[in-house]
């Protein structure tokens, strides 16, 4: 197969990913999220491929748990930025929204 073929199925793998790791946190299986994330890091590392900003949000950048709001994480509106607090180790994301 060429590259851009390895490169949509990975993409199309991530999406899965993240939408099963979203079932397992509804359900209450909090490990079986973050190894779906992990696994779908790991798919685009391995394949050259980002994740997209929607997916980028649901990641801790420090401990690269689902974050899933109101279960996994805490999120607030300040000043321009969405604030998520992970639940898990306490590290605050930050992302930024709207016109600069």
């Amino acid at each position: 197969m060429a590259r851009r073929e390895h490169k949509k199925l990975a993409e199309k793998r991530i999406d899965k990913l993240f939408n099963e790791a979203e079932k397992a946190v509804l359900q209450g299986e909090l490990e079986l999220a973050d190894r779906y994330v992990k696994l779908a890091r790991r798919t685009g590392m391995k394949n050259n491929v980002t994740l997209k900003s929607w997916q980028r949000r649901r990641v801790c950048k420090r401990c690269y748990s689902y974050l899933y709001p109101g279960v996994t994480c805490r999120v607030r509106l300040k000043k321009g930025h969405l604030v998520t607090l992970c639940n898990n180790c306490k590290y605050i994301n930050r992302f930024g929204y709207g016109d600069k």
